[in-house]
């Protein structure tokens, strides 16, 4: 399989509050999110089978992190278990995750 990482653009979504990557015209998969006060909550990625193994994920959540960052208004609530496990593997963007009062990182 080749890497259609170069390939993928991807933009943020507001109306549908999600990142989505994008093919040409097709959305080739999304991650969802929801706004509070200082946090952003990623609750669900999901990129289309026909894509899968491609880098469409790794393009999603590093701009979505990326965007974060670059906005600096909100922490990362990481629900999602891809884009958790993604951070997990990026030790550069564990900064961006929230940290409950009591010290323990969310979730």
């Amino acid at each position: 399989m080749t890497s259609m990482a170069d390939d993928v653009v991807v933009t943020n979504n507001p109306d549908r509050n999600r990142y989505e990557a994008r093919l040409g015209d097709e959305v080739a998969g999304f991650a969802a999110y929801r706004l509070s006060s200082g946090l952003i909550a990623f609750t669900h990625t999901e990129v289309e089978d026909r894509f899968e193994g491609r880098g469409v994920g790794s393009a999603l959540a590093r701009f979505a992190l990326d965007d974060v960052r670059d906005t600096g208004e909100r922490e990362v609530l990481p629900l999602c278990p891809f884009i958790k496990a993604w951070i997990a593997r990026h030790p550069d963007y564990r900064s961006l995750v929230h940290v409950a009062p009591d010290g323990e990182v969310e979730p």
